[in-house]
């Protein structure tokens, strides 16, 4: 495998510690120990519609998921202005990073994409990524895919989270 290859992020296993500026100041991390479970939602940016659309149906349900103890964190590798653009256009109320390192989107086993032209955006992207994070660290739930019109539906999602919460499920689908 390249140095530049990203590799599978397994459930069951510690996500890799992350850490990237917000567009509210300040920086966060994910990976390591949390008082709270974490949902991470990691976009392609500001040049994707259907980004859009799902970040917005997230902000819908935001509440919901802090009610069921989940911390909401989105981050893409937009420049900070293109993030602030977004938040701004959109009212996100969720924490939004910026400047996702494309080193970090590989430990996190995302798929990273050239832009098509300089008119769709200005560097390599993450493809979208989400994942549920148990308070101790530990990956519970992992979904990756290698474009925008695959992700996992955000009420299905909660419903499972929920689940597995209330009982103390133990991730499934281990990587071998």
């Amino acid at each position: 495998m390249s140095a530049n290859s990203s590799t599978l992020l397994a459930a069951g296993k510690a996500l890799p510690t992350v850490s990237f500026p917000l567009v509210s100041g300040g920086d966060t991390t994910v990976g390591g120990a949390k008082d709270r479970w974490t949902l991470l939602v990691v976009y392609r940016g500001k040049h994707c519609p259907r980004c859009k659309k799902y970040l917005n149906q997230l902000e819908a349900m935001q509440k919901d998921w802090n009610d069921a103890g989940i911390d909401v964190v989105v981050v893409s590798a937009d420049r900070k202005e293109k993030a602030e653009a977004d938040v701004a256009e959109f009212g996100w109320t969720f924490p939004v990073g910026y400047d996702l390192a494309e080193a970090d989107m590989r430990k996190l086993g995302l798929y990273v994409s050239d832009p098509l032209s300089p008119e769709e955006t200005d560097r390599r992207f993450a493809e979208p990524g989400i994942y549920v994070i148990k308070p101790d660290g530990v990956v519970q739930i992992v979904a990756v895919s290698n474009g925008p019109a695959a992700r996992p539906d955000l009420v299905e999602l909660l419903d499972g989270s929920i689940f597995n919460i209330k009982n103390d499920r133990p991730a499934r689908g281990l990587a071998v």
